[in-house]
């Protein structure tokens, strides 16, 4: 976690009389989960304990989140604002996170098109989970145990069916297709040791250099 005892203290408690606004974000997909506060104690529990703790101001007191219903908060990282006087917790829940049931303290819709796409990262950790420990009956683990040139002869197949999908038929069997062929790319990305990660950072660079020699498109 970024911060450290020694930065805690430098925070500006008092501003907002001890007590700080921790932002909390999924880490994988950036969907913003709730608002709640920290005190100094609640942020040294936090960091102690690697699960999300903090300050009732109904109560009065620390609370963990999920000490009743299970559903607690891994914290991934913890990060300050610019002035010191918030936080923006990264984490990974387990389970709904608000207490009415849903998704975030916001709803289960996501908040903006961003937030849609987090599924993408949700989606590699399904695909890493079933190449590492096969469930039976796993069409992921089946596709990936017949080796790279099977993988990646799919995903020539599923693109052709893309193509054919683009000019004679209708927008559902479109996506349909696309999400058939973006699924088979991952499992290959995933063979090769690489993700959307590295697949973004591609082409945040090739942005990038079209930017700065003014080209109009992302293609090298």
């Amino acid at each position: 976690m970024t911060l450290t005892a020694t930065e805690i203290d430098a925070l500006e408690w008092e501003k907002q009389h001890g007590l700080l606004p921790a932002i909390v974000q999924h880490a994988t997909n950036g969907t913003v989960l709730m608002l709640a506060y920290m005190n100094r104690e609640a942020l040294h529990a936090t960091l102690e304990r690697g699960r999300a703790v903090f300050y009732s101001r109904s109560r009065r007191q620390l609370w963990e989140k999920g000490e009743t219903s299970g559903n607690s908060l891994r914290v991934i990282d913890i990060h300050r604002d610019c002035d010191g006087d918030a936080l923006l917790v990264t984490a990974l829940p387990a389970g709904p996170v608000c207490h009415l049931g849903t998704a975030t303290c916001f709803g289960d819709e996501p908040a903006c098109a961003v937030a849609a796409l987090g599924f993408l990262p949700e989606l590699e950790q399904i695909i890493d989970a079933r190449l590492a420990d096969p469930p039976e009956g796993s069409y992921t683990a089946q596709l990936y145990a017949k080796g790279m040139r099977h993988v990646a002869q799919k995903v020539g197949e599923e693109g052709v069916e893309v193509a054919l999908a683009a000019v004679g038929e209708s927008d559902e069997r479109l996506l349909s297709e696309s999400a058939d062929l973006l699924f088979h790319l991952l499992v290959l990305l995933r063979s090769r040791g690489c993700g959307m990660r590295e697949l973004a950072t591609e082409l945040r660079a090739r942005h990038a250099d079209s930017v700065n020699s003014r080209r109009t498109d992302l293609r090298r």
